[in-house]
């Protein structure tokens, strides 16, 4: 019976199997994308409840007007003698840094320091940075943190277009601001450290040991979310160092996204070997600290072979780290401390995929997890479920009110594409495209505050971008979406590159040229190395009757900017290639690259060692490019 009951039905089933499979091969898309979709349901999850913790968080503090310094109490009434800050063999406790910044907090204000005013601060990472700027905080000034690799115009630049009138710095960095301070227009100016001071500079610690240490509440009681709490300073795509505003919430946002995706807890100890004046480590390091009651564990400068070992003697559970710091410690001999550490996350940006999968099985660190963003930004992400090579991700269900987006480019201008209606044409899965975030100043997330400098702040956002009237980010950068939603970065458009985990400013170097050799026309670009991270500076410089000097470009170079700025290499030129509007093609030449086969003019590489600019044969360039001269 039950074979006579197949018999009878077998032309039907025949045909519902057919019709199935022709279903199947004609909407394979969208069946690929359930299929991708339920393959991401965990990650989406997670994300969506870290999401909505952090947003409930974020919106608690913003109606109790919670800034940073005062969050930062909390936990020092909850724990006063725990570990806030670890430098060498120095711990500073909760309480040691509220004590100390309300003493900073009293001094400023009885130098004059009001609302709005801003505080410059110079020197190297140790529990004195943080609790600088927070006392600062503290009476509703603003910080801002200058690069200490810069010297001369450009640290003049730095502490001049934030309109500081009083600076702090350690006594390392003497010699640096010594050069300068005759020309600058401050009210005072206070040192931190053992070494020879800046003449006319007197001691903040002494200064500040008689001071209250009770917290100025009044002043603390008048602070917004909104108000600017530090400058950051980041190269931009054109220009000298700018100037990016850090408010109290921009603060919180950054600092609680990683901590809820992230999960970094307060009994976490995060090591940090990254500079204080960057975001990394000055925001999503010591906010762990300020905003989660995590201990932080500072070294001035970084030392590949003593990282782990320290990883190890201060018992870090978290590292901080970008890409170049990873390829160092990669490149060390093997040691017991490679292993014998606790970390069970390191986070950061800029780590390429030849030397993450690697880096992780070496060290067996469980979890890496990089981010993408600018200070400035508001189109940031993280990747924080190990995806390799991804530096974030786009939630599939939720990409309608995601504020983030990728759209076609120009590939020779880079400049947007748009569609008949005026608007920005979306990319495609698998499409690279520049990633731009909606902004939105009503919301935390899609804040833009921009730069100090206004005209700064114009020029990177973008109109009618997604609806008419409405505006972006414009972030600079080319990244690239898979079906998952995962995002990768492929490059860096505008005059801006990435060199030593440091942004590398085209028109700033050439400024610098200019005014060395006095040469019209020069362009400055990024160049790729193998298997090294980020791109070197090249210069092409056109020298038609063989007029530069090269001891005295050298020279003038190492003056004027700071290492990582200088370009690795040089080209000379007869003539230099140029648009239809008299613009230099510097695209051309990036693509030409610097082989001395393929490229008639005079090369030159800078040889750190001999201290010189050697002419560049093909033996030297397959040498660079093998990595048999080390970078």
């Amino acid at each position: 019976m039950l074979c006579g009951i197949v018999t009878f039905f077998q032309p039907q089933l025949t045909v519902v199997f057919l019709g199935f499979v022709t279903v199947l091969l004609l909407y394979r898309k969208t069946w690929r994308r359930v299929y991708c979709s339920c393959v991401n349901l965990p990650r989406d999850v997670h994300f969506t409840y870290h999401s909505l913790a952090f947003m409930i968080q974020f919106k608690y503090w913003e109606y109790k007007t919670m800034t940073p310094p005062k969050v930062f109490q909390q936990f020092v009434r909850k724990h006063p003698d725990k570990p806030a800050f670890i430098h060498e063999d120095k711990v500073w406790t909760f309480q040691q840094v509220e004590d100390w910044s309300n003493q900073v907090a009293n001094y400023m204000k009885g130098l004059g320091v009001k609302r709005g005013d801003c505080v410059a601060l110079f020197m190297e990472g140790r529990p004195e940075y943080p609790a600088v700027w927070l006392g600062v905080a503290k009476i509703g000034g603003v910080t801002s943190l200058i690069n200490t690799n810069q010297t001369g115009i450009v640290l003049q630049r730095c502490i001049e277009i934030s309109e500081a009138k009083w600076i702090v710095y350690g006594t390392e960095l003497s010699k640096s601001l010594g050069e300068i301070t005759g020309d600058l227009k401050v009210k005072k100016i206070l040192y931190i450290g053992n070494g020879t001071p800046v003449e006319g500079s007197v001691s903040l610690v002494a200064e500040t040991a008689n001071q209250s240490k009770l917290a100025p509440i009044k002043d603390m009681n008048a602070a917004s979310m909104g108000e600017n709490l530090l400058y950051i300073y980041t190269s931009g795509t054109t220009g000298l160092p700018k100037a990016a505003i850090m408010t109290h919430a921009r603060f919180t946002v950054a600092s609680l996204a990683g901590k809820g995706l992230l999960n970094i807890k307060n009994e976490d100890i995060v090591y940090t070997a990254l500079p204080l004046y960057h975001t990394a480590g000055g925001v999503l390091g010591v906010g762990q600290v300020i905003l989660g009651g995590s201990t932080q564990v500072i070294r001035s400068k970084f030392s590949a072979s003593n990282f782990f070992k320290d990883c190890v003697k201060y018992k870090c559970t978290v590292a901080q780290y970008i890409g170049e710091i990873c390829r160092f410690l990669l490149a060390t001999p093997q040691s017991p401390a490679d292993r014998q550490h606790c970390l069970r996350l390191m986070y950061g940006n800029g780590l390429r995929v030849q030397v993450w999968k690697d880096f992780a099985k070496r060290f067996q660190i469980p979890q890496i997890a990089e981010f993408y963003g600018a200070t400035e930004g508001n189109s940031n992400t993280v990747n924080a479920w190990n995806q390799l090579g991804s530096v974030g991700y786009i939630p599939f269900f939720l990409k309608v009110f995601f504020p983030i987006r990728l759209i076609r480019v120009n590939e020779e201008t880079m400049e947007p594409l748009r569609g008949k209606d005026g608007l920005c044409i979306p990319c495609q899965i698998g499409e690279p495209g520049l990633i731009v975030g909606k902004i939105s100043n009503d919301k935390a997330l899609s804040r833009f505050n921009g730069y100090v400098d206004e005209d700064a702040t114009r020029k990177k956002i973008l109109k009618d971008v997604f609806t008419k009237g409405d505006s972006a980010f414009n972030s600079g950068d080319i990244l690239m979406e898979d079906e998952f939603g995962y995002l990768y970065f492929k490059d860096r458009t505008g005059d801006t590159f990435r060199w030593r985990g440091e942004n590398v400013a085209t028109s700033e170097v050439e400024g610098i040229i200019y005014r060395i050799i006095g040469l019209k026309d020069s362009t400055v670009y990024g160049v790729e190395i193998p298997h090294v991270e980020g791109r070197a500076g090249m210069a092409a410089i056109l020298d038609k009757n063989g007029e530069v000097d090269l001891v005295k470009l050298k020279d003038g170079l190492k003056k004027h900017l700071p290492a990582y700025a200088r370009p690795l290499f040089l080209r000379i030129l007869k003539d230099i290639p140029m648009t239809g509007t008299f613009k230099i093609q510097k695209v051309k030449l990036q693509n030409e690259g610097y082989n001395p086969s393929s490229i008639p003019d005079p090369l030159y590489f800078f040889d750190q060692k001999a201290d010189q600019y050697r002419l560049l044969d093909q033996n030297l360039y397959n040498d660079i490019v093998n990595n048999v001269i080390k970078l």
